[in-house]
């Protein structure tokens, strides 16, 4: 048998030169034609996970037009990172499928200024399917941003032809926190886990949206767990249009179609009693209790903190505590107010809405003593309950100054007023507009039940249609106070 042959590859000055002048030549073309394509750089379906990241990143840091136009299952390894001035734009048929080549990770993208809280601007994502394909890792980067897609610090993000049919437990689809002019659009989000959830931001618009999820579809955690959003604050001004909330077969009805969450907290103090997730002010910086345990689950119990946390970033342990630095912008109150839901039908039989406190040993939003936060101005408006459900459309156990609810199809499910008993001093005030909406429940309706002590409601409806003849609306008024002006029948 002849010894195989040896093939040698020798390299000229002439192809060392040529090599270089190809790698130098690429940007350029690129910028001639408008656009990168990140095949250029060796992003393909035959690579490995390692080696489409490495591609897709070296793509990704020539900012403007990027594009990834040949179809096919693209394995990826890790997180690649997006800039300022950049969009990337994915042709049908391209999915980008997590593997554990290297361990779990988190993020498939996630924009660059995530990792020094620093604003990104002007960032577009087209057409982009993950396949989550068992890879999970509930944070990385960033303590409590979980979004398989994930921004945090940034400015007109646009985000368009999203789908993820495989969300898993631990990790939401899409997370966007710390955000101003946000759109999400034309979204389909299929799994176990939260479809969109979004921390503190100003100005945004989801539309053309389908869920289903086991959780919530949509959050407005403007407080959160503390490993569930990396900052807390406000979200306002926003629009959530034409949205569809589908059943996912064979699973337990849980988690609402949006979740509406405020909470509110106090400066530190030395005796402080403390228990997982509560925040406190401190040296103009909020700080956290991360109070899990190795396995995932919150330690039940309390501690008192002795030693006031100062640290600039990351976790430091004091008394026992762990303290995790959140942010050094400081407020005292997160909520909801000023969002416009529009155009949404409910095939899942759970609650719809919920304005919302946590209080459990995950989250306590509310801290005893600290100012307490009204969530404000919300809109319902051609909302169809296409279900025969009985839990309630709105539930509300957070004070609200006036939401309305008009143009809207009710069939079993009314509102539900809520409160543990001295948990907030006072739930105050709450307008109700009901008008124009159809009603197809035979004979008695709660249209609202008040569990609050001391609550007070003014309800007016108008101009709405009772389907059947034995209709009757009821109030159930507890130990509040409700004033009624309607034109329903049992209230009239």
């Amino acid at each position: 048998m002849k010894p195989k042959r040896k093939i040698r590859i020798k390299l000229t000055h002439k192809s060392i030169v040529m090599g270089i002048l190809f790698l130098i030549m690429m940007p350029l073309q690129a910028k001639e034609r408008g656009f990168t394509d990140a095949s250029d750089y060796g992003f393909s379906p035959k690579a490995s996970g390692v080696e489409n990241v490495k591609a897709l990143q070296t793509a990704l840091n020539q900012g403007g037009n990027i594009i990834v136009s040949e179809p096919g299952t693209y394995k990826v390894a890790g997180t690649s990172y997006i800039g300022s001035n950049t969009s990337i734009e994915f042709a049908k048929g391209v999915i980008l499928q997590k593997v554990d080549e290297e361990g779990p990770f988190s993020h498939v993208l996630l924009n660059k200024g995530a990792l020094t809280r620093t604003w990104d601007e002007h960032i577009s994502v087209k057409g982009l399917h993950i396949s989550v394909n068992g890879v999970v890792k509930r944070y990385n980067e960033v303590f409590g941003l979980r979004g398989q897609l994930a921004f945090f610090y940034v400015k007109d993000l646009k985000i368009e032809g999203f789908r993820c049919y495989d969300i898993e437990g631990v990790q939401f689809s899409i997370h966007v926190c710390t955000f101003e002019d946000l759109l999400i659009d034309d979204t389909i989000l299929e799994g176990d886990k939260d479809g969109i959830h979004l921390g503190r931001g100003n100005r945004f618009k989801i539309s053309n949206a389908t869920f289903k999820t086991l959780d919530d579809a949509l959050a407005l955690n403007a407080h959160d767990y503390a490993n569930s959003n990396p900052e807390v604050g406000w979200i306002e001004n926003g629009v959530i249009e034409n949205c569809n909330d589908l059943s996912l077969e064979g699973q337990p009805i849980v988690g609402y179609f949006c979740r509406i969450l405020a909470g509110g907290w106090i400066d530190w103090e030395e005796g402080l009693e403390l228990q997982n997730a509560d925040a406190v002010v401190s040296g103009g910086r909020i700080y956290r209790v991360d109070g899990l345990g190795d396995d995932g689950k919150p330690i039940k119990g309390t501690w008192k903190t002795k030693t006031r946390p100062t640290h600039k970033e990351g976790t430091v342990v004091l008394d026992g505590i762990k303290w995790v630095m959140m942010q050094d912008d400081v407020q005292y109150t997160a909520g909801v107010r000023n969002v416009v839901y529009r155009d949404i039908f409910l095939e899942k039989p759970r609650s719809s809405f919920s304005i919302h406190f946590d209080n459990s040993s995950w989250s306590r939003s509310y801290y005893p003593g600290a100012d307490i936060p009204q969530q404000e101005q919300l809109l319902f408006d051609n909302v169809k309950v296409l279900h025969d459900g009985e839990l309630p459309f709105v539930k509300v156990n957070t004070p609200v100054d006036v939401f309305t609810i008009t143009n809207c199809s009710l069939r079993n499910s009314g509102i539900l007023f809520h409160g543990k008993k001295g948990y907030v001093p006072d739930y105050g005030k709450t307008f109700v507009n009901f008008y124009g909406n159809t009603l197809y429940r035979k004979g008695e309706m709660v249209l609202i039940e008040n569990r609050i002590p001391g609550k007070e409601i003014e309800l007016r409806t108008a101009n709405n249609i009772e389907i059947y003849d034995d209709f009757k609306a009821l109030i159930i008024e507890g130990e509040g106070n409700i004033k009624i002006e309607s034109d329903l029948t049992g209230l009239k």
